[in-house]
């Protein structure tokens, strides 16, 4: 949609919504999230936005409030506010589609290439997201021992990701 202005709101929202998804994906690195981050910059732009604004001012507006929702975004997960969006890098990201992750690959090598109780602990306490304490319960450990048992696995695991990578 190259023309002075859009038609309509739905206009607006077909035309830009790739592009502020892959903005979003390009900067959080996961689906769910730069979903939910590209839904909000649609929302917080609804009612400010002029519809009789032109194309490269509708597109500037959406990059502006992207910028925003992303500041909140890290500001809410890091702590911290993160507001830089390159507008040179901006049109590289935005022009080509997300290239699916290979981790989940690597992860489960990974991981298969681990002894059991290893394995375990990995996979509670960071695919699982248990605490130290929730592990040991899980495995009738000690906390002092699953903190032994992880850093020996996390140890393992670097091993085996440099023959994984080799």
């Amino acid at each position: 949609m190259t023309d002075e202005v859009y038609p309509d709101w739905e206009a607006v929202y077909r035309d830009n919504i790739d592009r502020t998804y892959r903005l979003m994906f390009a900067k959080v690195g996961n689906r769910p999230d730069a979903e939910d981050l590209t839904a909000e910059v649609f929302v917080a732009a609804l009612r400010p936005l002029r519809m009789s604004a032109s194309v490269g001012e509708v597109r500037a507006y959406l990059l502006a409030t992207a910028r925003t929702v992303l500041a909140d975004y890290w500001r809410r997960t890091l702590g911290r506010e993160v507001t830089t969006i390159d507008d040179e890098h901006t049109e590289t990201v935005i022009a080509d589609p997300p290239v699916p992750s290979q981790a989940p690959g690597r992860i489960a090598a990974i991981l298969g290439a681990l002894p059991d109780r290893y394995r375990r602990i990995l996979e509670l306490r960071f695919l699982d997201s248990y605490s130290v304490r929730e592990a040991a319960a899980a495995l009738d450990l000690s906390v002092a021992n699953v903190k032994v048992l992880q850093h020996r696995a996390l140890r393992r695991a670097a091993q085996v990701a440099q023959e994984v990578d080799g």
